[in-house]
């Protein structure tokens, strides 16, 4: 302004995430606090101020009602006359426009006040450039700090919860947000496809508490379509938020997917107050790149815990193999020999102490027997149905040829711990029946989960002759009457045994 002697002067940021060209900043010198008041809302880049958007080039005009593009001013507007607009360019891009009008004295812009305005623009384009690396750079910094927090943390043995409020912590702070939170499946092992709800489980900002146990519709929410589809999103307004009284106050939102190789495992959300500035795509950029490096580190340390447990696992095994092969027939051996011996004996004191001992074995042996049966359960929380299923399935073919197929779909996670032990006993027996007596060199197992749970195990051997009354088929269809189920085996046509299970899925 001092330099073209213009009374009024503004700059106008565009919009980059706006095809058509619009303001995302417009600031202004020359006109007071109460006009502006007056004029209310702020440019939005139409008319002349819109000119450059489409060919940037500088705009000089002794009269800028004249001009075909012009759109008049709003009331309350002080008058304009004369008009200078020149683009800053950032690599070739229009960043923004200075815009200067009525220049002093009623007398019209030159090509001198054009050309030192232009060199002003190119000397702004470069040191807005400069300042923008400089931000990339600093927010790579930070993205990879951020992901060093998630990592610290899972390394030092820390839990998955933990973990999982660090990501929601730096997610806020990266973005610059007002609120965030991240939402997973119940069943993390489930297919993509058959998950159809999404559950807050941790989240940062004033509505934390509201939001964490929150159910999200996969196919009715914004981040639902995220998880399916697993493409990040850049939304104006969050779609079925979590915390419906305050859903006025939030806009602009970010959501982006965790992916790990082929799988992804939840997504990340970020929001903005309404009348904040909308996330830019260098933003949603930043948030998809550390959701996708946060997604790895959980799922290294995923593999990390579930190698150890094998290892404590394997070493279980070893060691209940230890005590039933060698300490169990040892100790059995003794009390037989005690047994031998008592027959012998002609003191009542003495035969009377042998047989003592010989009751405090057997309670030893039972005490191991009992060892055996913790060892080999685990010992510690529940496992979900679909690693029991596997397991189950892994550990009664472990010493056969025969190849299996297995596929566990559907709601599984929400199946009662009573149903879920009827599936796995009825999948170990008839599994263990194909092994056993089949002589089958495949074994597909299918379990599905809707308003049944049914469970299909189908082999290629010998297939089977009449139902026996009692046993291991007997105690399958005695487990389907238990729960108001139905049991079936036949052989089907071409050979083999198919076995199938169904109950109610409510339980």
């Amino acid at each position: 302004m001092r330099l073209t002697g213009a009374r009024y002067g503004a700059l106008g940021v565009r919009d980059s995430e706006c095809p058509g060209g619009r303001f995302s900043q417009f600031v202004f010198e020359g006109i007071d606090p109460a006009t502006a008041s007056a004029i209310g809302e702020l440019p939005q880049g139409r008319g002349i101020l819109g000119l450059v958007f489409d060919d940037p080039v500088p705009v000089r005009l002794d009269d800028l009602h004249a001009h075909p593009a012009s759109v008049g001013f709003p009331e309350g507007h002080p008058p304009m006359r004369t008009f200078l607009g020149v683009p800053i360019l950032v690599h070739g891009r229009v960043f923004g426009t200075l815009y200067l009008t009525e220049k002093a004295e009623g007398a019209t812009f030159t090509a001198d006040d054009e050309s030192l305005v232009r060199a002003l623009a190119s000397a702004a384009g470069i040191a807005i450039d400069n300042a923008r690396l400089y931000d990339q750079s600093r927010a790579s910094r930070r993205r990879l700090e951020a992901v060093h927090d998630v990592s610290t943390v899972l390394l030092a043995g820390g839990d998955l919860d933990r973990a999982l409020q660090v990501v929601a912590d730096r997610a806020l702070e990266l973005t610059g947000a007002d609120q965030s939170f991240l939402a997973m499946p119940a069943d993390p092992d489930a297919p993509v496809e058959d998950i159809d709800e999404l559950t807050i489980v941790v989240a940062a900002g004033p509505e934390s508490a509201r939001a964490v146990g929150s159910v999200l519709p996969v196919t009715r929410s914004s981040a639902g379509r995220v998880f399916r589809m697993r493409t990040p999103a850049n939304s104006n307004q969050l779609e079925y938020a979590p915390f419906d009284r305050a859903l006025d106050a939030y806009g602009p939102a970010l959501i982006v997917p965790l992916r790990a190789g082929d799988g992804v495992t939840g997504v990340l959300v970020t929001l903005r107050r309404r009348g904040r500035p909308a996330f830019n795509s260098d933003q949603l950029a930043l948030m998809t790149s550390f959701a996708d490096q946060a997604a790895l580190a959980l799922r290294f340390a995923a593999a990390q815990r579930e190698k150890h447990e094998l290892h404590l696992l394997a070493d279980r095994d070893r060691i209940a193999r230890d005590l039933h092969d060698h300490v169990i027939q040892r100790l059995f051996a003794a009390g037989l020999s005690l047994h031998g011996t008592v027959d012998r004996m002609t003191s009542p004191e003495l035969r009377a102490r042998i047989d003592a001992t010989i009751d405090e074995l057997q309670e030893v042996i039972a005490d191991i027997r009992a060892t055996i049966f913790d060892l080999h359960d685990g010992g510690g929380e529940p496992r979900p149905l679909r690693q029991r299923l596997r397991r189950a399935v892994a550990d009664l073919t472990a010493d056969s040829p025969v190849e299996t197929n297995i596929r566990i779909g559907g709601r599984v996670a929400d199946l009662t711990p009573v149903l879920a032990d009827h599936t796995e006993a009825v999948v170990r027996e008839a599994v263990s029946n194909a092994v056993r007596h089949s002589g089958a060199a495949h074994i597909r197992v299918l379990v599905n989960v809707g308003d049944r749970v049914t469970v299909e195990i189908v082999d290629d051997g010998c297939g089977v002759g009449e139902p026996a009354e009692h046993g291991g088929l007997a105690n399958l269809a005695a487990r389907a009457d238990e729960v108001g189920g139905t049991f079936r085996c036949d052989s089907p046509v071409g050979g083999g045994t198919r076995v199938l299970w169904s109950a109610p899925a409510a339980g």
